[in-house]
């Protein structure tokens, strides 16, 4: 971890938390979701590990990768997939509601930024009864520049009126961590999400948690 991460900690006015893989156990239902439109677009699904290596950026850039003639059809049946599976597959992480509300009891405000679409990332923050912590969601529908550009990180931390330097990020990719070290944030590392450590501390994030119950704790250290 990077010097002076302790320091930064102290300095942390507003938290920001990355959706899927972070707040959100959406994994399966995301590779089910890819294995699904895959399959029946280009007439078989591609390897897992295509399928996730790029979790954590917009659906359609994803699509565009995989086959640019076919990405408007994959992301439409993605999504239909995607919304008809999510209740059912769709968990939450373990300690969520509890690291949410010690951190509420801090008095930091409390966003989203994800690249997941604004219907589904609103879905699932109801229906795990997580929309009342954060005042401020942006999603991919609300901005043309996504991680890993700070841009996201930025917005959201505008709306909260509170500095992007005084602000944590907790997500669980490469991009989450990218986004929030080149936009100044304190950037924490969710190694519970879609990505190894490896990958994960690639970018050299501030901290990493092997659990969300363990973010209380550390915003603690004052």
């Amino acid at each position: 971890m990077t010097s002076g991460a302790d320091e930064r900690v102290s300095a942390v006015d507003a938290v920001l938390f990355d959706l899927d893989g972070t707040l959100i156990d959406t994994i399966e239902l995301i590779l089910t979701s890819f294995r699904h439109a895959t399959g029946a677009v280009l007439g078989e699904p591609l390897p897992d590990r295509l399928l996730l290596e790029n979790i954590g950026v917009p659906l359609s850039r994803q699509m565009r990768q995989f086959a640019p003639d076919h990405a408007e059809e994959l992301v439409r049946v993605y999504r239909e997939h995607n919304a008809a599976h999510h209740d059912e597959i769709a968990r939450e992480y373990p300690g969520v509601h509890e690291a949410l509300d010690a951190i509420a009891a801090t008095g930091r405000p409390m966003g989203v930024v994800t690249s997941k679409g604004s219907p589904m990332a609103h879905h699932g923050l109801a229906v795990f009864g997580l929309s009342h912590y954060f005042p401020v969601v942006v999603t991919a529908d609300d901005v043309e520049v996504h991680k890993p550009d700070p841009f996201p990180l930025c917005h959201a931390a505008t709306r909260l009126g509170v500095p992007i330097e005084r602000c944590a990020y907790v997500g669980d990719s490469p991009y989450d961590m990218a986004a929030a070290l080149a936009g100044g944030a304190l950037a924490i590392a969710a190694l519970w999400g879609a990505f190894s450590a490896e990958e994960l501390l690639a970018p050299g994030p501030h901290h990493a948690l092997a659990s969300i119950s363990e973010l209380p704790e550390l915003l603690g250290r004052v």
